[in-house]
Parts: structure tokens; C-alpha cells; sequence
């Protein structure tokens, strides 16, 4: 689910934090993507005409194949090279949010039986799409693609977003790509989001910088922690009432959530309540050292497809257009012969801002937000006379 809230967040106070990007604009990159969750996008977005998920002549599902070959086809064709990574074991304090999404799904599974009896077409579409869970045989019949494709893979110990991070942070990719915002509580150098989106939802990628999402907020990494936590994650509950606007204030006001919850509890008038036992030092620490493979050891390797085993795979075992794979096939083959051409920027070493030029900067953005709010404060007064 991500840190709720925390896209807007950023939006609303670390706005330079934020480029958004055509898919063209990031050719020349490495990028490391959270597998699973692309998975479970094809599952919902890939369908038939009547809504339905494509099938092979056997009745198995095979929108996850057709996504994942053409959203990275796409990739490749636009000079990304793409590496994928599957989810490992899901951390202990996980348990209680994946029963929530069971919850849902068994919620959603009766619901749709009574609208069968009376609801339309889309309605029963709705619920459907919640009862949507990516299986393990999905996820190797993926590996099991991307192999064909010459697209490298990693499997992560735990959770993937993490792994995504470690990768970019070790200079192995450029960016991590998820729709998942705590992928930023990793210290991924960056963020991309939509890149996997499909081309005829016409959505810009989002390229979210940490280091300056960071400094907009005057936080160090251990702060923003806190701060997602507060805003709630996967790893346990939030307190009641807090959103993300309070949620900045607090950790701007006490800069820790073993402050905040003092202040709390040392508060009998207080609005908020902290929930018992709340793990949130436990969830600090997931996030903070997360289980990972040691980037070092990871090598990343593209190579030329298999065009007899993939046209194999798609065409005759699960059947795709002929035509279609074997102009894919053309596509991937132009893309990833050789190496990826450099880019401008990587023939320049970027010299790092000094302190004095830091705090001018926050000082031209703090006057310049303070004159944009002036400037409204006076129309608001025109248009009252």
C-alpha cells in the first residue's frame, strides 16, 4: 500500500523534489522495478473488451505476460534498460496488514455474489478487480519471460522496494521504480512512478529526488522515518486523527516519535491517542536496515532474447499474435545489443551545492512562497471590497 499521504505531502512542501518526465527524457538509464506490484497492475489493467482477464486456450490468466512483455518493450524501445525485482519472504510485522487485504478480498468475493443477482456489468467488474492477488506460479511464468527477453531479474530475501533502493543506491541502476512511496523510506537516490503505466493513460513519470525531498523538509533520514511512519505503513497502525498535515508539524515540533508519543501520554487534554503496544521502533528499524542483498555481489546482465523459446512461450503456449512477438522480438534485440549509449551528463562530475548556497536557496523559495501567499491575501481583499 505505501506511506499514505506522502505523495501529497512532498507535492505540497518539497515541490522542487519532484520533475515530472516523458518516458524518452530517461534514455540511458538503469532502472531497478518493483516486479510484483507491476504484476498486479497488468492483472487489473490488462483485460478483454468485456473485462475479463486475457486467457490462454487452457484458461489460464496470461494478462501478467502480455504486460510485462510490452511495458518493458516499451522500455527498451525508449533506451531504458530495465531489471525486475520479486519480492522475497514478507516481514513478520507485514502479517497484519496482508490479513487486512484477505479481509478485503473475501469482503469484495461476497459482494460480488449478491450483485451477480441484480448489479450491472461494471459494478461486478469493481469487486473483481479487489479479489485480484498475484500467485507464485504468476510470478515465475514472469522470471520465466523476462529470462526469454534477456531481461535480468533479482529475487529479493524480503521486500522489494528495498532491494530496488540498495540497487540505486549502490550505483547499479539509476533510479528505483515503484508506485509504492515508501520505497523514498530506503534512501533510493531516486523514485520513479508511472513508468509502467500504460502509454495511452498519458501519464508523465514522476522522478522524485530524495536528497531534495530530504532537505525541503529539513529532515534527516531518520526523521522522515518517523514521519511515514506517523503517516502510516504497512508495518503497523498510525494514531487515529493524524494526517499528513499534523503529521509534519508534529515531527517538525518534536523531531522523533519517542518525543511525539511522550508529549502525547504526558498530555491528559491531548486529542490523540497512542495505540497499545505500538511497534513503531520495530518499524523504524525495517526500514532503516532493511534485509537485503549486497548490491555488490548483484550483476546485471542484459542480453540478446531467445526469438525460438519466447515465440514458443507466447505465441504457441499461450497464444499471443505471431506478427506481434516477432516485431517485439526485432525491438528487444535493437535495444539491448551492446551497451546503452551514454548519456551528456555522464561525461560531467556534479559538484555538490555548499552550505551558504543551500540556505539561499530555501530563503528564495521561503520569500518566494511568502510573497505568492501576500499576493493571494491582496486579490482576496479586492474582490471583498
Amino acid at each position: 500500500m505505501g506511506i499514505k499521504g506522502l505523495n501529497r505531502l512532498i507535492a505540497d512542501n518539497a515541490p522542487t523534489a519532484i520533475r515530472a518526465a516523458e518516458i524518452k527524457s530517461f534514455f540511458g538509464r538503469k532502472v531497478a522495478i518493483h516486479a510484483s506490484m507491476c504484476l498486479y497492475q497488468f492483472l487489473i489493467a490488462v483485460r478483454q473488451q468485456d473485462g475479463q482477464q486475457l486467457t490462454n486456450e487452457d484458461g489460464q490468466t496470461t494478462s501478467h505476460l502480455m504486460g510485462m512483455f510490452y511495458r518493458t518493450l516499451r522500455m527498451v524501445d525508449n533506451g531504458i534498460k530495465p531489471c525486475y525485482v520479486f519480492d522475497g519472504k514478507p516481514p513478520l510485522m507485514k502479517g497484519g496488514e496482508l490479513e487486512k487485504r484477505t479481509a478485503k478480498r473475501e469482503h469484495a468475493s461476497k459482494q460480488i455474489e449478491e450483485l451477480k443477482e441484480a448489479g450491472t456489468l461494471e459494478e461486478v467488474g469493481k469487486f473483481e478487480r479487489r479479489l485480484v492477488r498475484v500467485t507464485k506460479e504468476q510470478n515465475d511464468e514472469a522470471k520465466h519471460l523476462l529470462s526469454l527477453m534477456g531481461i535480468p531479474y533479482v529475487e529479493a530475501p524480503c521486500e522489494a522496494e528495498a532491494q530496488c533502493a540498495a540497487l540505486a543506491k549502490a550505483g547499479k541502476v539509476f533510479a528505483a521504480a515503484s508506485e509504492d512511496m515508501d520505497t523514498l523510506c530506503f534512501e533510493t537516490p531516486y523514485l520513479l512512478r508511472n513508468l509502467t503505466f500504460s502509454e495511452a493513460r498519458k501519464l508523465p513519470i514522476n522522478e522524485i529526488k530524495y536528497e531534495t525531498v530530504a532537505e525541503e523538509l529539513g529532515m534527516d533520514r531518520a526523521m522522515f522515518v518517523d514521519l511515514c511512519i506517523l503517516l502510516g505503513c504497512d508495518y503497523c497502525e498510525t494514531i487515529r486523527g493524524v494526517g499528513p498535515v499534523t503529521a509534519l508539524k508534529l515531527i517538525k515540533e518534536h523531531g522523533s516519535l519517542e518525543a511525539i508519543v511522550e508529549a502525547i501520554e504526558s498530555n491528559p487534554k491531548s486529542k490523540y491517542v497512542v495505540p497499545e503496544d505500538w511497534p513503531y521502533k520495530q518499524a523504524r528499524e525495517l526500514f532503516l536496515n532493511p534485509e537485503v542483498k549486497d548490491a555488490s555481489e548483484i550483476e546485471l546482465k542484459w542480453s540478446e532474447p531467445n526469438e525460438e523459446k519466447l515465440i514458443e512461450y507466447m505465441v504457441q503456449r499461450n497464444g499471443f499474435s505471431e506478427e506481434r512477438i516477432k516485431a517485439g522480438i526485432e525491438k528487444l534485440k535493437k535495444g539491448l545489443k551492446g551497451g546503452v549509449q551514454g548519456r551528456l551528463d555522464g561525461f560531467f562530475s556534479v559538484i555538490p551545492k555548499t552550505k551558504e548556497q543551500l540556505e539561499a536557496a530555501k530563503k528564495k523559495r521561503s520569500d518566494s512562497s511568502a510573497a505568492s501567499k501576500n499576493k493571494k491575501a491582496k486579490s482576496a481583499a479586492k474582490k471583498r471590497k
